[in-house]
């Protein structure tokens, strides 16, 4: 099951994640691409390609040869990465309980009875 692999996997750090969402934005790329995505003052080359590694390294990204560089891909679709951060955050602050998060949820943001049962319907699959 794809869900498992991506639990068991070594989680991307936050700057990961932050560079990770980037190249979900405009993948196939590179480095260079992501850094001209940063605003002032932008992170050097040398760092956004460590991030690029460590994600290869950790199963989220893969590369394919392009000229005389390469060109990464995320390895996941970004909609199970998604859900695959939103199951760490359930398990992280609200010790695995969907009930729990939703139940937060719907005091904070006054959700109606019909999306608290879209949202339960979401984790049953």
């Amino acid at each position: 099951m794809k869900t498992e692999k991506l639990i068991n996997r070594e989680q991307p750090t936050r700057k990961e994640e932050e560079v990770l969402e980037m190249i979900y934005e405009i993948a196939p790329c590179s480095p260079k691409d992501v850094v001209a995505r940063y605003n002032e003052p932008r992170p050097h080359v040398n760092t956004v390609a460590t991030s690029f590694q460590s994600l290869e390294r950790k199963g989220w990204l893969t590369h394919e040869p392009h000229g005389r560089t390469f060109l990464y891909i995320p390895t996941v679709p970004r909609e199970e990465y998604g859900g695959n951060r939103l199951r760490n955050f359930i398990h992280r602050f609200f010790q695995g309980s969907i009930s729990n998060a939703v139940s937060a949820f719907a005091k904070s943001e006054k959700l109606s009875e019909k999306e608290i049962a879209d949202l339960l319907s979401t984790f049953k699959s």
